[in-house]
């Protein structure tokens, strides 16, 4: 599953609730999540820290007293109750020890027969039922060479469930109507599933665990309107005398329960291939022109993974569906992803963005996850984290090394962010709740973990050993040893050092690294700053580069005290010392480099990472020449993020400090090829001069991409030009989220009554990150606009604020509601809030 991690944590940060205007880098960037800004406070020094690992009881992988071997399932549905009536007849046998009682998950259904089935005729069988468990009495004693078919007739009532879910996926009903008595203006009327973890047991009985597995044949009944998908190939559809029609999908290869799928609507299906599999998109019809833009890389991405593991890959199809309102980023069902709505794109939209990563993503899943399987929630690394590092894979592949590298920048702060809290073990079988393995741990930490080990085994190992891993355990649960082992098997090499300190212990290396060059040698002293009571002292190997009169050369180090010292035969005084020169460590290094060490290094490191980092260190020093100089040349650089990085922070200037950069941005806002500059340029122009750049402005108004327009519309609402809300109005009815956002930011100071109307259709419109921003400035507004302090307003943020499903979506609707909080029906509304609210992160900032 993905981006839940998107993902999931980026969401799980969202704890900077303010009331008030956006940012321009809201508008600018609204693909992320909300980002924290806690205040750190510090701890006194005989204190256990924040992050320090929690005592949690011991999860151990469920017994298996049986083994399902296949599920039929026969299902159909009330739209108007939001029921399944359906019958499932699963085969099944002991799995070692002989058993005369089959016990099932099953949450919240109506159990109506039970029978043992002799080919079309059934016995009834005793059981009993706590609305979890379905414990089902056989007819006899069954030994592990005896199969046996149990028939259930039964009714899921997944909407009566009680509420639960995560930040990474947010409900557990495992079965989800969506508008479904299609009176939702402008939404489709859908059903989808969603298994993971162990939600699928609320729409089918089943041993709902990661290390059963099970074949399936799935007959779905529906009005002939709708198309279904599901797993494994499509076999045929029948007309009945009903006038509905029955779909049949069998998959012929076992995959664990909680990745059996189901998705029910009006799709439009576009076709393509790989080899000799269908490959399908299912869409919303006004997306079926854009669907190959968005889904169009899949086959290439098949035929790469596939061919680099040396396992081609193994299902009967894939298959690609878009719902609506998800419960997670996307989820990796066995041939058959289900995705977020976000993934549907227009064309212009398309000029800004791609999903090439989370798409890859949940391919690669379907080796690492589908084919071969984490037996427990405590080794989910085993799919995430692969599944995470493809998106790596895949950028490296096809779009090369500097966009790969950012992602990984972007993993290692996603990660250290979490780390500020939360500090466990990769492989976790201590934790409180099994979905608190979605995290950044599980995702980020992982992925450059697995980066790690490829670069101490080398590529052709690397994909040898993935490639041992797939084969030997294809189809079957595993845990992590058996990843180890399959490296030590092909490479000889005991690796139980490695796995230990980075999957089996918490936290991460704290490097302290100082050079010193005298008489023709280099000492280079690193110290290991970790906290050792709760982490380890790490083996780290690594590269250094070290540049001298000109020359670069490259020394392999092994780090593995916690106070070390490495000396180098180097003929002059180095201009650079490159510590990890191949930015492989997942940790952080404190390494003191002046600003001509930085400004040499830009030049001549030649990687986006060592770029990156020579641009941050030198932003406080942009009155040296030489620095402005460096800078000037990142304006040019060939890619894109460094352009950006060096316009965001050129953008601190003040007004009479940028005439030595202010031609080269004016250009960039204009003609940059990639509308994310164009968008920082305008930005950082309109804090140069609000009226100075109005044509740019004006321009930036019609520009193609929607960032680079809304950052005109906030640039151009700067400069309090007469017409700013006759040429704001005309995009009152766009519906993309940039253009809503910057909309909002403006609106919320300078909106008056008539835009209650505008507010409040966006509100109801919006989700996710957008819903979040949009509703800070959605207060601004109420505060500054009594009058549309309406019943209407309040209702529609107590909902939001007690209903929604994303947590910081209902702190943000709380803290709009706290702007009219000197009314007395509100204060009410309040307290119901606090009271109903279970979420601890919440909680701590109600009270």
């Amino acid at each position: 599953m993905n981006h839940r991690f998107l993902s999931a944590v980026g969401l799980m940060a969202a704890m900077a609730f303010t009331t008030g205007c956006g940012t321009s880098k809201t508008v600018a960037d609204t693909n992320t999540a909300p980002v924290a800004t806690a205040v750190k406070e510090a701890a006194p020094a005989d204190s256990v820290p924040a992050w320090a690992p929690k005592k949690y009881t011991f999860n151990p992988s469920r017994t298996l007293e049986n083994d399902l071997l296949h599920t039929t399932l026969r299902v159909s549905f009330d739209w108007q109750k939001q029921y399944l009536n359906g019958t499932a007849e699963i085969t099944a046998k002991p799995y070692f020890y002989p058993q005369n009682t089959l016990v099932l998950d099953a949450k919240g259904m109506d159990i109506h027969s039970v029978s043992l089935m002799k080919g079309y005729d059934g016995t009834p069988l005793k059981y009993d039922y706590d609305r979890q468990k379905l414990t089902i009495h056989l007819d006899k004693t069954y030994t592990r060479d005896e199969q046996y078919v149990v028939e259930i007739n039964y009714t899921a009532k997944p909407n009566e469930l009680p509420a639960g879910g995560s930040a990474a996926i947010t409900e557990n009903k495992g079965l989800y109507f969506i508008n479904p008595l299609g009176q939702e203006p402008g939404k489709p009327q859908e059903i989808w599933t969603q298994g993971e973890t162990e939600a699928n047991s609320a729409w089918f009985p089943t041993t709902d665990s990661p290390n059963e597995r099970m074949t399936q044949d799935i007959y779905i009944t529906v009005d002939p309107k709708y198309t279904t998908l599901s797993n494994g190939a499509f076999m045929y559809s029948r007309q009945n005398a009903d006038g509905t029609k029955t779909d049949y999908w069998k998959q012929e290869l076992p995959a664990a329960p909680y990745l059996t799928m189901m998705a029910i609507g009006e799709f439009a299906v576009v076709k393509d291939k790989w080899r000799d599999r269908e490959v399908n998109y299912y869409v919303e019809p006004a997306y079926k022109g854009t669907a190959k833009d968005i889904f169009g890389h899949t086959p290439e991405m098949m035929e790469f993974f596939s061919t680099k593991l040396g396992v081609a890959y193994p299902w009967a199809k894939y298959a690609q569906v878009v719902v609506r309102d998800f419960v997670s980023g996307a989820m990796e069902n066995t041939s058959a992803t289900v995705l977020m709505e976000d993934l549907q794109l227009n064309k212009r939209e398309l000029l800004d963005k791609n999903w090439d990563g989370i798409i890859a993503h949940e391919l690669f899943h379907q080796w690492f996850g589908d084919y071969v399987t984490t037996e427990s929630w405590s080794n989910l690394p085993l799919n995430e984290s692969f599944a995470n590092y493809s998106e790596y894979l895949w950028a490296e592949h096809k779009f090369g090394p500097d966009e790969a590298a950012y992602l990984q920048m972007d993993e290692l702060g996603q990660y250290l962010d979490e780390a500020e809290t939360k500090r466990e073990p990769l492989i976790r079988y201590y934790y409180k709740d099994r979905e608190d393995m979605f995290d950044a741990h599980s995702y980020a930490k992982g992925g450059r973990v697995l980066h790690m080990l490829r670069k101490l085994v080398g590529d052709d190992a690397w994909w040898a050993s993935l490639n041992l891993y797939l084969t030997r355990n294809k189809f079957t649960a595993v845990e992590v040893a058996e990843l180890r082992m399959a490296f030590e098997d092909v490479t000889g090499k005991d690796l139980m050092w490695f796995f230990n300190q980075w999957f089996m212990k918490p936290g991460h290396p704290e490097l302290k690294v100082e050079h010193t060059y005298q008489n023709g040698q280099l000492t280079l002293h690193v110290v290991q700053q970790q906290d050792t009571t709760y982490m380890p002292v790490y083996r780290l190997p690594l590269q250094v580069a070290v540049w001298a009169n000109g020359k670069r050369a490259d020394y392999p180090i092994v780090i593995d005290k916690a106070d070390q010292t490495f000396t180098f035969q180097v003929p002059a005084q180095p201009q650079l010392v490159l510590f990890d020169a191949e930015n492989q460590l997942l940790g952080t290094v404190d390494d003191d480099k002046t600003e001509q060490e930085l400004v040499y290094q830009f030049y001549n490191a030649n990687s986006f990472a060592a770029k990156a980092a020579a641009i941050a260190g030198l932003k406080d020093k942009l009155a040296n020449p030489e620095v402005m100089k460096m800078m000037q040349a990142a304006l040019k650089d060939d890619f894109w993020r460094v352009r950006s990085m060096a316009v965001n922070t050129l953008s601190s200037l003040k007004e009479g400090q940028a005439a030595v950069v202010e031609n080269e941005i004016k250009q960039l806002a204009q003609h940059d090829e990639r509308g994310a500059v164009r968008a920082d340029a305008i930005l950082t122009l309109a804090g140069w001069g609000a009226g100075k750049y109005k044509t740019i402005y004006e321009q930036a108004l019609k520009d193609s991409s929607y960032q680079a327009a809304a950052a005109g519309i906030l640039a151009y609402a700067g400069t309090g030009a007469p017409d700013v809300k006759a040429k704001l109005a005309r995009f009152d009815q766009e519906k993309n989220e940039e253009i809503v956002l910057a909309l909002a930011t403006y609106y919320a100071v300078q909106g008056g009554p008539e835009k209650y109307d505008w507010f409040m259709k966006q509100v109801k419109q919006a989700k996710g990150g957008t819903l979040y921003y949009l509703l800070q400035s959605f207060g601004a507004y109420l505060a500054s606009n009594s009058q549309s302090n309406t019943p209407e307003a309040i209702a529609l943020l107590a909902d939001l604020a007690q209903n929604n499903n994303l947590y910081y979506v209902r702190g943000s609707a709380y803290q709009a509601l706290m702007v009219m909080s000197e009314r007395p029906e509100v204060q009410q509304v309040l307290q119901k809030i606090r009271q109903q609210e279970k979420d601890e992160r919440l909680l701590e900032m109600y009270n």
